[in-house]
């Protein structure tokens, strides 16, 4: 059963469309981060080879090696490092207090090359990275984050840190967990069985509001209050379900040592194989998001369904979506909406001293005008700040097939000269 959307169709929908500028160069890089970890990426230097302002664009796990902001920032004489970090394409075990190290590498390697100013352009999940590595990287050492919502020590006090001189967050949302806690499915009974279902909080059940697609759905407000309550309790679950996991390994551990040096090899062997167990959370059900079906609840000029799909419905019941298999340490750190600490809501606000800079689509189907758009906005402190809404859908993609993309070429018409008034004069 074929549910992707047509915008995946044609390959991934941030990719830019043409060729580069004349006399523009690009090369493979590989970074190493400071705990060690190798990043890919390709950097781009406009013709002459020397920039003063660089743009790093990553994502969690998502390869923007080649995004649509590359050809206009290398035509206006900015360099652009497109960064894979280390969880590139899987971010089954992705650890944010680990991938802002990847972050932090990229943005030395940009002052590395002579860019005096670098740029952050946080696109999706890019932005909630950004931010928080920004909010983190700007701490002296000691005042980082110690330890990573599992419990485990961080490295971030124990490095040098590189902040950046400018945050751009296009469709960003408030962090992965954050838009995972209002579209996973509260309905799930048993987190073992995908078929599991309490037919009263099925928000693509009939009785419910529900509309046979493409009609738009209708929800009582009574049954939207029950609704985002079950999602945050199924959150909490799933919180203590991961933390009861890395306890149990984590006890098992201490046992081990304990037994060091035990005559009964296979009596310590067991324990240790227990401890050395790493479990696996397999998250079903991850698409259902009330804003998907009902657009009255935070009306934009969105077509009904998801990014990923145009029937969620049914695409909740498949693999691809959201956190679907992790470990709990990395569900605690990146798709928990309680736990983690990639939060745009609570990391805006410490950026007060570099250019903040707010875009918001409005054709976009998993960010809301109200919900995310005003939340972001509202947190927002920096001195110099600026909010654009613009159309476009959430990667501001052209129509299934057509070979240019002229809502990119809209939009960058505006972020380029916007980063060069503050960067290039």
């Amino acid at each position: 059963m074929l549910l992707i959307s047509k915008t995946y169709w044609l390959g991934m929908p941030w990719t830019y469309r043409g060729a580069l500028p004349e006399g523009s160069d690009v090369r493979p890089v590989q970074i190493k981060s400071a705990d060690l970890r190798d990043s890919n990426g390709l950097y781009y230097t406009p013709k002459g080879g020397k920039a003063r302002v660089g743009v790093l664009v990553t994502h969690p796990r998502v390869d923007f090696q080649r995004h649509y902001c590359v050809p206009p920032f290398v035509a206006a004489g900015c360099a652009v490092l497109g960064l894979n970090g280390r969880n590139f394409n899987n971010d089954a075990t992705a650890i944010h207090e680990q991938l802002i190290l990847d972050v932090n590498a990229g943005v030395k390697f940009l002052r590395d090359q002579g860019c005096e100013k670098v740029v952050l352009f946080g696109n999706s999940g890019g932005g909630s990275l950004s931010a928080m590595f920004q909010a983190q990287a700007q701490l002296p050492k000691g005042q980082r984050i110690a330890r990573s919502p599992c419990g485990a020590p961080t490295k971030l006090n124990d490095v040098e840190m590189f902040p950046a001189d400018a945050l751009v967050a296009v469709s960003a949302h408030k962090g992965q967990g954050l838009i995972l806690t209002e579209c996973i499915d509260p309905s799930v009974t048993d987190e073992g069985d995908p078929m599991s279902i309490d037919p009263s909080l099925d928000m693509y059940d009939l009785a419910n509001g529900f509309a046979p697609p493409p009609q738009p759905s209708a929800y009582a407000p009574e049954f939207v209050q029950r609704y985002r309550a079950a999602q945050l309790a199924r959150v909490q679950r799933l919180d203590d379900l991961a933390r009861e996991y890395i306890h149990d390994a984590r006890s098992h551990e201490q046992q081990y040592e304990a037994m060091k040096g035990s005559d009964d090899f296979m009596a310590r062997h067991r324990v240790g194989r227990r401890a050395a167990l790493q479990r696996v959370m397999v998250i079903y059900r991850t698409m259902a998001n009330l804003n998907y079906t009902d657009p009255s609840l935070d009306p934009s000029g969105r077509s009904q369904g998801s990014l990923l799909s145009e029937r969620p419905d049914l695409m909740n019941m498949q693999f691809m979506g959201f956190a679907r298999v992790l470990t709990p340490e990395a569900w605690l750190s990146t798709w928990s909406g309680i736990s983690s600490n990639a939060n745009m809501l609570k990391n805006l606000p410490a950026l007060t001293d570099i250019p903040v800079l707010m875009v918001n689509a409005s054709r976009d189907r998993e960010i809301y005008p109200k919900g995310d758009a005003e939340a972001m906005w509202n947190a927002v402190t920096a001195k110099d700040r600026t909010f654009w809404q613009f159309d476009g859908e959430h990667y501001f993609e052209p129509p299934f097939g057509s070979p240019t993309a002229p809502d990119v070429d809209r939009l960058m018409a505006q972020v380029v000269p916007w980063v060069l008034e503050r960067f290039d004069r």
